[in-house]
């Protein structure tokens, strides 16, 4: 009878074994996410672990994150990305083309995926977006032709536009490339572009002085850390002068802005967190080719309508994924 006990003994003890390791990751993967915003918005947010729990990884479990948000101080970023290097992350997510360029250049050993990162093949950030080469991939925004898209519908909702006031942080490669491909659309639509390039937040006094002595039709605010983090003076500027106002995302909309028209922000944080998984199971970023918006969405803000005086048309309404009352 020894040898039973003995036997159902050892199965045990394999038993729990198996179960053990059943309930041990093989391997504790670590990601550094990298913004030149919050650590609670964006890329930082629990909209991105949400898309890797979607994926099967169990934070903390066999998924780490090292979080690095500048909160606005671009000074920083250089610092961070050091910081995850020398955790040895096993790869970087970034979001706003400052923190991409950083990533790959301070830690150009390490896969990044980039969002918010406006043209990175205009940019250099990438050879092209079928074969970025290098370590470098992502989603891209299609920003130049989004930023001509806006005029459009700015045009279409509000036809007697004659002059756009851009606003842009001018010290951002990404941002001035929008800024021209707004420039050039304006032209196609008989429409005068007024570049207010800003680079600090005093600056946003000039140009808010250069409309007050000139007023535009309209405002087009192109969306960087800088631009967002006064997009609440912005929008305050624009109610008091009656001067309506474009804007890049949705929830500027939901802040107060008139209208916006850009890319769902989750949506392409579900592209991003599907090409870190590649990564981490052993794809290559450099063959990983860039993904593009699947879904845009136009929003538009009936109360902030009406106290400017704007009756959007039916055509723009009926379109509009998000209409707030």
């Amino acid at each position: 009878m020894w040898w039973r006990a003995a036997l159902t003994g050892l199965l045990a003890l394999i038993l729990g074994c198996s179960v053990a390791l059943a309930q041990t990751p093989s391997r504790v993967f670590r990601v550094g996410l990298l913004t030149v915003g919050s650590s609670t918005t964006s890329i930082c947010g629990p909209a991105m672990v949400k898309h890797f729990v979607e994926r099967g990884y169990q934070p903390g479990v066999n998924l780490e994150f090292e979080i690095r948000a500048a909160q606005g101080k671009l000074e920083r970023l250089p610092g961070y990305v050091a910081e995850l290097a020398a955790s040895h992350v096993d790869l970087i997510m970034t979001n706003g083309y400052v923190a991409a360029v950083a990533a790959k250049e301070g830690a150009p050993h390490v896969p990044v995926v980039v969002t918010g990162a406006g043209d990175p093949v205009a940019t250099g950030l990438v050879e092209s977006l079928a074969r970025p080469g290098g370590k470098v991939t992502g989603v891209s925004e299609i920003a130049g032709p989004l930023s001509t898209k806006r005029l459009e519908l700015l045009k279409e909702a509000i036809p007697t536009v004659r002059t756009v006031a851009v606003l842009w942080n001018a010290d951002d490669r990404a941002m001035t490339l929008r800024y021209k491909a707004a420039e050039i659309e304006g032209a196609n639509l008989g429409v005068s572009i007024v570049p207010l390039g800003v680079r600090a937040p005093e600056d946003f006094k000039v140009a808010f002085a250069a409309m007050t002595e000139k007023p535009p039709d309209s405002i087009l605010m192109i969306t960087d850390i800088l631009t967002a983090l006064n997009r609440a003076r912005v929008i305050e500027f624009a109610a008091v002068h009656k001067i309506p106002a474009i804007y890049e995302y949705d929830w500027i909309v939901r802040d107060g802005g008139l209208m916006a028209y850009g890319p769902d922000m989750d949506a392409m944080f579900d592209r991003a967190a599907g090409l870190a998984d590649r990564i981490l199971k052993g794809a290559n970023p450099a063959e990983l080719p860039l993904e593009l918006p699947t879904r845009l969405r136009l929003s538009v803000n009936l109360k902030t309508a009406k106290a400017l005086g704007v009756e959007f048309p039916e055509s723009i309404v009926l379109r509009a994924d998000d209409v707030i009352e």
